[in-house]
């Protein structure tokens, strides 16, 4: 049996400007643009009561909290933290599969036979602080979707367990908003089904679930039986690179979409630069509220590889787009990848 870690860190921009600036610290702040367009990439814990979350127009943001402090992003530090804590990960882990700058999966099976799984958690988010003065929370389970739900459960500084034996029970109670793949408006389809918890997936059935949901129904019967044979695969071989948002309330409008990339550019450039990845392709895509997917993507003659590019490129393939429904969810990927040249070992990407 697998014994895999998730660990993500907390509120990881915000945390590290805070962490620089005690001037910051206490205080509700946002990392992100504050005048325009601006989107919130990050808020402070100090800021989350007020309902200020990622992705949300700075304007909203202020709104709801007039005492917020907006930062600027400074990629290039996060990415230094970032190389840091894979240093960290690397040292304790048999393989590691980085999903963004702040969050990993860890797979300690083998490791886990001299020194218990929960121990090595407990040792990598203590060299965490130490290290890099940030907090980190830390899943620990049988597979990728337990231990991801796990790190969220006691967030910050958090460590939750979820035993083998304790699997089906917890499944079993487990809300359907927290299955990945269900935002709002699929949980609410399935509530509509009478579907709230694991267990009333389990009733359902693999058919009924796959005739009305096709392979997300597929999914969800075996998430809830607690199954995900994914392994943790650092070096596997990607053929897109890419980050997506599921709004909490559809948007409406190309302002407020345009407004949304930008956290979407920023998140996939840290992405793309960790996968040592140079994409020549940029696809874009917009699901609206019935589920109506599409997607808009040009070639580039030259790699793009900066938020600044990548927001523009998504911004122009925005406005090829119909958009005459509400939209749910929004992303970016590059693919098509041009050969690395030399100057990608300057990122240290190695896993």
């Amino acid at each position: 049996m697998r014994k895999i870690i998730h660990v993500d860190m907390d509120a990881f921009f915000a945390a590290v400007e805070q962490r620089d600036d005690a001037g910051l610290r206490g205080r509700p702040i946002a990392v992100g643009g504050a005048a325009g367009r601006g989107v919130v990439m990050t808020a402070s814990y100090e800021a989350r009561p007020f309902g200020v979350r990622s992705a949300m127009p700075s304007v909203t943001a202020k709104r709801l909290c007039p005492d917020l402090v907006f930062v600027p992003a400074r990629m290039d530090v996060y990415r230094e933290v970032s190389r840091q804590l894979r240093g960290i990960f690397r040292a304790h882990a048999d393989a590691v599969e980085p999903l963004s700058l702040d969050e990993a999966y860890l797979d300690v099976t083998q490791s886990a036979r001299t020194v218990p799984a929960i121990a090595i958690a407990r040792k990598v988010k203590a060299e965490i602080q130490a290290l890099t003065g940030l907090t980190a929370s830390a899943g620990v389970s049988v597979n990728k979707f337990l231990a991801k739900i796990a790190s969220d459960m006691d967030k910050p500084d958090g460590l939750t367990v979820i035993r083998p034996e304790e699997v089906d029970r917890f499944v079993a109670a487990l809300p359907v908003e927290r299955f990945h793949g269900v935002g709002p408006v699929t949980a609410q389809k399935l509530h509509d089904q009478g579907l709230r918890t694991g267990a009333d997936l389990r009733l359902a059935g693999y058919e009924r679930l796959v005739g009305r949901f096709g392979r997300l129904g597929a999914h969800l019967f075996h998430i809830a039986h607690g199954r995900d044979d994914r392994e943790v695969t650092p070096d596997r071989v990607r053929k897109s690179v890419g980050c997506e948002q599921t709004f909490a309330h559809d948007l409406r409008g190309l302002d407020a979409l345009a407004a949304a990339l930008e956290p979407i550019a920023l998140k996939l450039e840290a992405r793309l630069r960790q996968a040592g990845a140079r994409p020549l392709t940029l696809t874009l895509k917009v699901k609206d509220d019935r589920f109506r997917l599409q997607t808009r993507a040009r070639r580039h003659a030259r790699p793009v590889l900066d938020a600044p590019s990548l927001l523009l490129a998504g911004r122009r393939l925005l406005d090829e787009a119909e958009l005459e429904r509400p939209v749910r969810l929004l992303g970016l990927a590059g693919s098509h990848f041009e050969a690395a040249s030399d100057q990608l070992d300057l990122f240290d990407l190695t896993v």
